[in-house]
């Protein structure tokens, strides 16, 4: 696995949420890289509350999460399929494991992916055991690099087992992320050599989404951060390029997830927020 991703894609007003946060990506060990996209670090003290939203990514996440005066906790979240929104006020500090999509099974053998989507389990309540589990190991330590090796530890120890189901996953989906020739599931379905049907049973028992929607939520992914970057941007074009058949379904698909239509968005991000949903990170 090569370093932490630098870019910004599932951030909502990236500029906005980094001047508000302290926000890092770190690596894991070693033996976690084949199932892990990184750890993700954010650490706040704000004057004034603030909304971070995330577009999530077709990925589970383990949450380490302590806000203000209250007691630290953890949580399974599985993937959010439609805008997060979290408020932050005063301090607090979360240290994330994003898993790279179909990396996530291997660590929780006994349930479908799926059984996870659009849920937030609190470690102690989830159906697998997980052992060690002490969210003031890993939020205590101010040292950052004490954090890391302490979700390191908790990762190990529950000591997950090559899947070659969990490779294959895996693979498909980073396919689906680089190839921008990948549009319809009948087609990525045909040049793996496999079924659709059998694609959909294989996401949704180890990415937890259908292939599909992967496809669309990157998409809107790639478009929010052009958008990011493009304040003129040619949205007819940009519809064209990522494989929608005109302007008008990538307006209705980015405004159902963003909650505001793209250019609204191109000219004042802020405006974004108005939908809601389950967790993500970035």
């Amino acid at each position: 696995m090569a370093a932490p991703r630098r870019d910004t894609r599932g951030i909502v007003d990236a500029a906005e949420l980094f001047a508000h946060v302290d926000f890092r990506r770190r690596e894991p060990a070693e033996p976690l890289r084949p199932y892990l996209e990184h750890y993700w670090l954010i650490d706040w003290d704000l004057p004034r509350p603030y909304a971070s939203h995330v577009v999530p990514h077709p990925s589970v996440n383990v949450v380490f999460q302590r806000y203000g005066g209250q007691e630290p906790f953890a949580e399974i979240s599985g993937v959010g399929l439609g805008l997060f929104t979290q408020k932050l006020e005063g301090s607090g500090r979360v240290c994330g494991v994003q898993f790279r999509p179909g990396g996530f099974r291997p660590f929780a053998p006994g349930h479908p992916v799926s059984d996870w989507t659009g849920r937030r389990v609190r470690l102690p309540d989830a159906p697998e055991p997980y052992p060690d589990a002490d969210p003031g190991a890993v939020l205590g330590p101010d040292d950052e690099d004490a954090r890391v090796a302490a979700l390191d530890a908790f990762l190990l120890s529950l000591d997950p087992r090559p899947d070659p189901q969990a490779d294959q996953a895996m693979a498909l989906v980073d396919r689906v992320r680089t190839d921008r020739t990948v549009r319809r599931v009948a087609d990525l379905a045909r040049s793996e050599g496999v079924s659709v049907r059998l694609l959909q049973r294989l996401f949704a028992a180890y990415v937890g989404v259908g292939p599909k929607w992967v496809i669309l939520r990157y998409r809107i992914h790639e478009a929010l951060e052009r958008a990011e970057t493009d304040r003129a941007l040619d949205w007819a074009a940009l519809a064209a390029d990522l494989g929608y058949a005109d302007q008008a379904h990538l307006v209705r698909d980015f405004t159902a997830t963003v909650g505001v239509p793209p250019t609204a968005y191109a000219t004042n991000p802020a405006v974004s927020g108005t939908a809601s949903g389950p967790d993500g990170s970035a």
